[in-house]
């Protein structure tokens, strides 16, 4: 027929859109690309919400931190082991990198979803709050509000993957339901919540604006969550910078000449702060302010529970020693060990003054748990902490007061005893009860009760596939076996006879000690082993044993190539 296009013309199926010649997957790839963004987009809203709303209860109500110390409480001790060996102090913030990508797939799934299926797609997003509040409200430290940051977050979070995924929809209001004709182009129909044709186009100006828009609402409210969280912090911070340490009645005696051999690559005698490990539970550092810090004692053979406060502590009598603290998860010649000058007060004292007994002396409790402010609860033996050794609640280290990292503002401390049964940090609590009664954190996760340290030593230098030249080589280290002391070191190469190794002058038989020998060295690969000796006659096995359940044992050895 004359003036009749050739479209016109041709069969209805031959009409096509645009797009409708290229494959169908390409057709809906940015709509896919921006659903899954927009469940992204929803992730951090819903984080940054949870962030400001925690500012109003406190800052380990946020999910991550909610989640991670979940994960952390159920984690297996062969794994968490595993964490603290391969990735050390940075335990922690790979933990929350994992929660991170897994919530990030997590929320571009449940976008992708609410492409097709709008209300159930959203309504998803009510499974992430759902485990943030759970796990917040699970915490043992955890109070009647915990749950709320995930929860809100999570519900303004679904509204908005709402609207996103409203924006997505051809033809729609992002406020109403989807109402897709009755076919596509291709006769296919979307499932609720959208039409879904190939060659639908979508309001990507819409979408941009709104995905804008809540990007921009939600780094708000995370960054002024942030900013009220860390106004707690500066306050305790405050007063930490205001404390000065009294000049203790007992103080520390002067660092033997000789203590420290000074070789290079060895650890120095005394353990810097920033240096020292950190191997704990906390995601958040806790950060209490001293003011208002309270300690409770409580408990069987306590005829009336005792508080105290931080200046109550600051005006007793105060000691001050050097002690080598060691941490129950260091594998054979790791790092997780070092020496400190410690200020506190007498722990058995303080008992003593709420009428505490050891078992020994006809007292009714055997053990001391200690409680953080962060829900830890870590069980000491009464009779090992009342026993005369220098057992303290900790004000300062290093000449300052506790950093925060390391407990501020009251840490507790037992020589002889693995941190896990002797060194909770950011005390708030102390009871008195029986091993049978109570099993603290750790205990329950397979770990022994009682846990003295162990006699142990290290190779510092040379290092792990070192090259030396050949000649004289110093091999030194350091070894620990507090409340014995060290009092022999042997080297040897290659599986030869043992020897002797030069010993430091000794602080106390509750410091490690260095050690060094000069090796002559000659040409090629050779294993240096290094054993200790304490002051009781024992000295260490060559039998390999993990960290589970009462500390690791073992001879540590290097291989170095001498050139």
């Amino acid at each position: 027929m004359a003036g009749v296009s050739e479209d016109l013309k041709a069969p209805p199926s031959a009409v096509r859109a645009p797009e409708a010649g290229r494959p169908r997957w390409t057709a809906r790839l940015p709509r896919v690309v921006a659903a899954a963004s927009s469940g992204l987009i929803t992730g951090f809203a819903a984080l940054g919400v949870a962030e400001l709303v925690s500012a109003a209860i406190r800052p380990e109500a946020s999910p991550i931190t909610a989640v991670g110390g979940a994960v952390i409480d159920r984690t297996p001790p062969a794994l968490k082991d595993f964490a603290v060996r391969n990735f050390g102090t940075n335990d922690k913030l790979v933990l929350q990198l994992g929660i991170l990508a897994l919530l990030a797939v997590f929320a571009m799934t449940v976008g992708v979803v609410a492409l097709r299926h709008r209300l159930a797609g959203s309504a998803a997003v009510l499974v992430f709050g759902a485990v943030g509040a759970v796990s917040a409200a699970g915490r043992p430290d955890s109070g009647p509000l915990d749950a709320l940051p995930s929860a809100v977050g999570a519900l303004l979070a679904c509204g908005v993957l709402y609207l996103l995924a409203g924006r997505l929809v051809p033809g729609t209001s992002p406020l109403s339901p989807a109402s897709p004709p009755a076919g596509g182009p291709d006769g296919t129909r979307d499932g609720a919540g959208g039409a879904a044709g190939a060659g639908g186009a979508f309001d990507r100006r819409g979408f941009v604006i709104a995905a804008t828009a809540a990007v921009a609402a939600s780094a708000g409210a995370g960054v002024v969550g942030r900013r009220l969280n860390a106004s707690g912090a500066a306050e305790a911070a405050a007063s930490r910078q205001d404390i000065v340490l009294p000049h203790p009645a007992s103080p520390a005696r002067p660092i033997p000449t000789g203590a420290d051999l000074r070789v290079p690559g060895m650890s120095s005698f005394t353990t810097s702060n920033k240096d020292f490990y950190r191997v704990d539970t906390a995601l958040v550092v806790p950060r209490v302010d001293a003011a208002n810090w309270r300690l409770r004692i409580h408990g069987r053979g306590v005829p009336e529970p005792l508080t105290v406060s931080y200046q109550d502590l600051l005006q007793r009598e105060l000691i001050e020693r050097d002690i080598t603290l060691t941490c129950v998860s260091n594998p054979v010649g790791g790092p997780y060990v070092g020496n400190a000058r410690w200020i506190g007060v007498r722990l058995a004292d303080l008992l003593r003054e709420a009428g505490v007994r050891p078992p020994s002396e006809g007292g009714p409790a055997d053990q001391l748990v200690a409680r953080s402010v962060d829900g830890m609860t870590i069980g000491s033996p009464v009779d090992t902490v009342m026993d005369g050794r220098d057992a303290m609640l900790v004000l300062g280290m290093n000449g300052e007061p506790l950093p925060f990292e390391h407990g501020f503002p009251v840490r507790m401390l037992v020589p002889g005893l693995y941190g896990y049964v002797s060194a909770c940090k950011w005390l708030e609590d102390l009871e008195l009860t029986t091993f049978d009664d109570y099993d603290a954190y750790w205990v329950k996760r397979t770990w022994s009760r009682r846990a003295p340290i162990k006699t142990e030593s290290r190779i510092d230098t040379p290092r792990p596939f070192a090259g030396p030249k050949a000649g004289k080589v110093p091999v030194a280290g350091v070894a620990w076996a507090q409340r014995r002391g060290i009092s022999k070191v042997e080297v040897r190469v290659d599986g030869g006879p043992w020897h002797e190794a030069r010993l430091a002058a000794e602080d106390s038989r509750d410091t490690w000690r260095q050690w060094m020998w000069e090796w002559p060295a000659t040409s090629g690969s050779h294993t240096l082993e290094v054993r200790a000796t304490d002051r009781d006659g024992y000295t260490q096995t060559d039998e390999r044993a993990e960290t589970v359940p009462d500390g690791a044992t073992g001879w540590h050895s290097v291989v170095v190539a001498v050139t």
